[in-house]
């Protein structure tokens, strides 16, 4: 329902939104000095000039919301609402979500030079440690920041799945950067994702065959110094060029895992939870016991080098309720730990193992599918 303003120029709108998202927006637009209207036009603009709808929004609870909007924009949004098939209120939570993921917080944003880095790692293999850091470096991405996705695990897991091949044995890497012997320019490794949902901003360092050497390297290797702060020293000069890090670790708790850790740490000037740890794990004791071992790791690297290392989060991936106790039993002492707390649950379906049999990003081939969807989810928890 619409009214006329008294200028003519804009006219009260009435629908309906999540208070969730309406106390979100108007903590945001205040942020950033706006006037909650101008949010609403700017997100309701952005949303109808899409070439396709974005993911549903639970709009569950959804309560009384009204504003301003130019005259004339509220009837056009209604006709690509029935257009698209999504009620007033699902297209209104859609057009605000969207305005929010690509205006973050400037409490959020990272300090001129430091991207936020995430650090996706759990020592037990097939946890889903590949298909998160995928996930969460494209949902970071689709969000409008630019993003470096690395491919730590010399398993190349991470640069298959994107069609990038690994780096070959002798050549200029990752690896031989951390170990003081890097022939060249970082730069010229990092592999772009072409693909119109991201434009441009999602790129990639692919894996090396040489990182199954990497613990051995830096052990052995009397030109490092400090070890732990291999990685960094070896990807700072790239920072500057992007808003987001995430690193795919390998399962290990070896030294390669102590650099990663220390890459992730809270550096001075940064804020806190933006940067640290994204635990993956599964329904399952074993899960647990992999979870305690990593967790010691982190607090002894924590104690010794006295770092602020941040929990993220946990993912509960691959689950399934129909497995019955064992599962559910797991999923509840997973969320009852209370920190850190769980980012997101996402269930074992089809759409995740689809995308990487064709060798394509999950939100750009099952976008409104509920794994990308939780993608999102805990990009939006941890930015």
């Amino acid at each position: 329902m619409a009214s006329p303003y008294p200028d003519g120029e804009r006219e009260k709108v009435a629908s309906k939104l999540p208070g969730t998202l309406r106390q979100q927006l108007k903590v945001r637009a205040a942020e950033l000095g706006l006037d909650i209207q101008d949010a609403v036009t700017d997100g309701i603009t952005a949303w109808r000039a899409l070439e396709s709808s974005l993911p549903a929004v639970d709009t569950s609870g959804a309560e009384s919301f009204s504003t301003w909007l130019p005259t004339g924009l509220y009837d056009a949004f209604k006709t690509d609402c029935a257009a698209r098939g999504v009620s007033y209120t699902q297209g209104l939570a859609q057009s605000v979500r969207r305005w929010l993921d690509v205006h973050p917080s400037p409490a959020h944003r990272p300090v001129t030079g430091i991207p936020q880095r995430k650090i996706v790692c759990n020592q037990k293999g097939g946890v889903g440690k590949t298909a998160i850091s995928a996930g969460i470096a494209q949902a970071y991405a689709e969000a409008g920041n630019r993003v470096l996705l690395v491919d730590y695990d010399p398993q190349g897991h991470l640069s298959e799945q994107l069609g990038v091949e690994q780096i070959a044995p002798g050549h200029d890497s990752l690896v031989a950067h951390m170990c003081g012997e890097g022939k060249g320019d970082l730069r010229d490794l990092i592999v772009a994702i072409e693909d119109p949902r991201f434009e441009k901003r999602l790129h990639l360092l692919p894996a090396c065959f040489d990182g199954f050497l990497l613990d051995a390297k830096i052990a052995t290797n009397s030109r490092i110094r400090h070890r732990e702060t291999a990685l960094e020293r070896a990807l700072e000069p790239l920072e500057q060029e992007f808003d987001v890090v995430v690193v795919d670790c390998p399962p290990s708790l070896g030294m390669a895992m102590d650099a990663a850790i220390y890459y992730g740490r809270r550096r001075k000037d940064e804020a806190a939870q933006i940067s640290g740890v994204i635990i993956p794990v599964l329904a399952e004791d074993s899960s647990a016991t992999a979870y305690a071992m990593l967790a010691d790791q982190i607090e002894s690297l924590r104690d010794d080098l006295r770092l602020d290392i941040g929990y993220l989060g946990l993912v509960v991936n691959l689950y399934d309720g129909r497995r019955g106790y064992v599962a559910t039993s797991s999923l509840a002492q997973w969320k009852e730990l209370g920190e850190p707390k769980v980012l997101a649950v996402i269930g074992d379906l089809k759409e995740q193992r689809e995308a990487v049999r064709v060798q394509q990003p999950l939100l750009s081939y099952a976008p409104h599918s509920d794994q990308a969807e939780a993608m999102r989810q805990i990009a939006r928890s941890t930015s």
